[in-house]
Parts: C-alpha cells; structure tokens; sequence
C-alpha cells in the first residue's frame, strides 16, 4: 500500500575533424535484445520464430549465449517461458521492464485460473482469447512489480491503452443506453460489457492517486490481484476488511478490528457498513471454493446500501488514519494475506514513468580513428 507516484533518440554532437569517424555504440534497445537472446541461449530455449533466425541484437545475443553455454543449460520451467515471452513481448515494442523484481518467481506468483475481468476460465493458446496475458495495469508505466496482473487475451486487448477515466466513461455509456450484459451476443465496447468495464475501472483505480474522498467513494467490484501496489490508503483498508471472509474465523478478526477504530461513532459506522455487507456476501451459500467466495464479495458491493455505508464510515477516516489502521490490524495478524507498507519511492521503483514505460532510446557515438577503422593513414 502506497501513495504513488519517450526520451528522445539523440546523437551527441561530433566536431567535424578528418581523421575522426563517428560510430554509434549499441542502443538500450539492442543491449536488451541482446541480453534477452543471451538468456534463452542460457535456458536452451530457441526464440519464438522469426525471431530466432532474423539478424537482430537478439539473434546476436543468442548465437553468444549458445557458444558460451554450450550443452550447460539451465532448465525452462513454465515461470520462466513466461518471463522469457514477456520479455520478448516488451523488446518489440520498445517497453521496459524492471529485472530485479520481475523474475520468473515473481510472475508465477501472478497466474490465476480466472481472468478477473470477464471470469472466464483461463486456457491455453488456442482458447480463443482466453489464453492468460500480463497486463501493464497502468500505461504510462513499464512492466515492473506491482503494476502487472493477469487476465485474459481478449480483455487484456480491450483495456489496451484505456485507464480509469476511460472505463468509468464506457460504464456510463453502456449504462445510460440500457445495455443488457445479460442479452445474447451483447459485446459492449470493445467486446466487454458494463460489469466487465466497471472492474477494469476498479483495477486502474488501485494503481491511480486519487484524491482521499474520491477513493472512499470507490465500490470494489474487484479484489486486489496477488502483488499489485495499492496508491489509495481509503482502498487498501477496504480491501483488507473485504477480504476477511476468504479465510474461516472473520468474525473474531472483525470484532477485533473494530477495536482499532477510535470512538464510538465510527466503530458504529462501521458497524453499520459490516452488516450491510455481511448478508449479501452470504447469500452466496457456503464459500468453499476460493475463487467463488471472491467473485461472492465483489457482487456484494454492487448493491447501493453497502456502498453508501462504506461511504459514510471511510470519509471519516483521512487517508492517513487509514493507512494506520491497515497498519496495525496486519501487525496483529487480523488479515487474510501478507501486508506490507511501501513508500512512495520504492513503490514505483523501475516503473519508468519519465519515459511512460518506454526504454528511453539513446544512441551515444564514439570517437574512432581511422587506423582502427582499418582506412589508409
């Protein structure tokens, strides 16, 4: 939890004296073509074609890796097919990716069997837009840790370069000309419906700064995926208390949470935002299967009640009272999940916001004599 926050292709200037050539050094682009062709050589996996046999910065990277390595190989576990594919993935289109973090552990730690968007059961690649994608949630950043989950092809491809404001605009839309997610062959806007939109717009809104009273006002019609780096404090306590119902003995860890609350009146609102939830939650039956008690609490929210209560309990709160009170629940151990607080720094450490997610392309010549160019002194 945290509040968060295309360089151009330049040459340096050369005076023009004869016996001086300038060369351009390799570029961020092709060290990290190179780089990525050095570690599929490394785990003796072949790039996707054409890409193992085009001249490129990847191709010389892996013929090195493979003359360096030889036979002595690493193993290609799944994890890290998928780190390799997604590197490959940002390479051609120039996006960046933070390695120290981001490693084939850190990503399997992403995988779910639902997409959260649409709930489809996720497939392999031939499901037919269900195959399971990495989603730079925020598109102005690259891929690093903390702004990645995972959905499914088609709604990874829908939400492209659309954020909160963009989605919260289709939800009205679809909303205000009586679109029925429920009618046969109903696509919505770019193939997702209201509900589906109304979730991307809750996904972007964990990693977008929004004022304090702004994110009170918020429904969590999605819970958090594993590892994403929540910005609003008010949406962080409204996770942590959501999520309660995922593991059995929620009413001692509730009961004892509302004794962190300071003062009566709060501790009644949110008394009253509780048992607003509570029934509707319920009302799912038994939540044996965990992916059935999630998609349990996110519908529990659609109702207006719940929402208007959450409301008036969390504006009572400022942004730094709730993070406090996240804060020590979890050192009490009254979460459902590890919580860990971040600062504004580390929180968006190599998300490349000043060159929006891009890896910044810089060329930087060098001065070369032509003895070494093998030219006639």
């Amino acid at each position: 939890m945290t509040h968060a926050f295309e360089l151009p292709d330049t040459l340096a200037t050369l005076s023009a004296a004869p016996s001086v050539t300038p060369i351009a050094a390799p570029s961020a682009i092709d060290q990290i073509g190179f780089e990525l062709g050095w570690d599929h050589a490394h785990h003796g996996l072949p790039p996707a074609a054409p890409y193992d046999c085009q001249p490129s910065a990847l191709r010389d990277g892996l013929v090195s890796g493979r003359a360096a390595f030889g036979a002595r190989t690493l193993r290609a576990t799944p994890a890290v097919r998928q780190w390799l594919q997604l590197r490959l993935h940002a390479w051609l289109r120039g996006r960046s990716v933070e390695l120290f973090q981001v490693t084939p552990n850190f990503l399997s730690q992403l995988l779910v069997s639902h997409c959260p968007i649409t709930r489809a059961a996720l497939a392999g690649p031939l499901a037919c837009g269900q195959e399971p994608s990495f989603d730079r949630v925020r598109n102005d950043a690259g891929y690093a840790a903390g702004n990645l989950v995972v959905m499914s092809r088609k709604a990874n491809h829908a939400k492209a370069g659309f954020g909160l404001r963009d989605a919260q605009q289709f939800v009205r839309r679809l909303e205000a000309g009586g679109f029925n997610d429920q009618a046969p062959g109903a696509t919505g806007v770019a193939g997702l419906t209201a509900v589906q939109w109304s979730r991307v717009a809750t996904l972007c809104s964990f990693v977008t700064p929004l004022p304090h009273h702004e994110a009170c006002d918020l429904p969590l019609l999605l819970l958090p995926p594993n590892r994403l780096r929540l910005f609003n404090p008010a949406q962080a306590l409204q996770a942590f208390v959501s999520r309660q119902w995922l593991k059995p003995g929620w009413s001692q860890r509730v009961a004892r949470f509302e004794d962190l609350l300071p003062g009566i009146p709060l501790q009644r609102a949110f008394k009253a935002f509780f048992m607003a939830l509570l029934p509707r939650v319920l009302e799912a039956g038994r939540l044996l299967e965990p992916q059935q008690a999630r998609w349990a609490i996110e519908d529990a929210w659609r109702h207006p009640g719940v929402l208007q209560r959450w409301t008036t309990f969390a504006r009572q709160l400022t942004a730094a009272q709730c993070e406090d009170l996240v804060r020590r629940a979890a050192a009490r151990q009254l979460g459902t999940s590890r919580v860990e607080c971040v600062d504004d720094l580390r929180a968006t450490e190599g998300w490349g916001f000043e060159s929006r997610g891009y890896v910044p392309v810089q060329r930087v010549a060098r001065e070369v004599s032509p003895a070494q160019l093998g030219a006639p002194v």
